[in-house]
């Protein structure tokens, strides 16, 4: 699982994908609640995917590419940070400064407590961030942002710019040539089954959809992507972002 990070400020329009799939008793399950029902459950064994413990001894992230994704969030300036999709808190421990979790999901936020002692963490939909205009410095969110479909990947951005003025993306890198999207099935421990959207990015692939954004490295398959610096409005960010 490679992974890359990217700051931006300018949303773009993605088309849209099939989302309802059926309940038991006939009506329409939104993709967004079982998506909600699958990080619950999944919250157990978040971390393991991630450290490549028990079942994912064969498919965790890379320990090398994990330590240099960790250092690129460390050495962040220290901000007024609302990391949406904060899950267990696996990579927002590694925030500085005044550092605010958001995750729908109870049973991740359980995680992060205990993960993160004494900190502050909100359960909220990351579609409608419950804070005014402008709340904090920096928006933070990994392997969120590839979840959304089009729509609401736009609605996402919207939400952001409006929290706060600087963002930042970190989201799974494609691996595989022609691989930018997919309908995933995916199994946990307790039995249950679920079929999940992702969207995989290339760097130019990141940016144009995006916007402002460069490229500074490339560590051991991982992408990186930084603003380096804040556009000075969000229409100059637009106006780029179409090039």
């Amino acid at each position: 699982m490679t992974s890359a990070i990217f700051q931006t400020v300018s949303p773009r329009t993605w088309v849209n994908s099939v989302r309802f799939s059926q309940r038991a008793n006939g009506a329409q399950m939104d993709y967004y609640e079982r998506m909600e029902r699958y990080y619950e459950l999944r919250a157990a064994e978040y971390d393991d995917a991630y450290l490549g413990n028990g079942v994912y001894a064969d498919g965790g992230q890379d320990p090398v590419e994990l330590r240099a994704l960790e250092d690129a969030i460390a050495a962040l300036p220290p901000a007024r940070v609302l990391d949406v999709g904060c899950g267990t808190a696996f990579l927002t421990r590694h925030l500085k400064g005044e550092v605010v979790g958001l995750d729908q999901s109870e049973a991740m936020l359980s995680v992060a407590r205990e993960q993160i002692p004494g900190a502050t963490f909100v359960r909220a939909d990351a579609l409608e961030l419950p804070f005014p205009n402008g709340s904090f410095e920096r928006i933070f969110t990994s392997n969120l942002y590839g979840l959304f479909l089009g729509p609401e990947r736009e609605r996402f951005l919207r939400e952001a710019r409006r929290v706060a003025p600087e963002l930042v993306v970190v989201e799974t890198a494609q691996t595989k040539v022609g691989t930018t999207e997919a309908w995933e099935e995916r199994s946990l421990l307790e039995g249950s089954r679920h079929r999940i959207y992702r969207r995989y990015f290339t760097a130019d692939g990141l940016v144009a959809e995006l916007g402002r954004g460069t490229v500074c490295s490339q560590v051991n398959g991982s992408l990186w992507w930084q603003l380096k610096r804040r556009p000075t409005s969000a229409k100059s960010a637009s106006t780029h972002s179409g090039e």
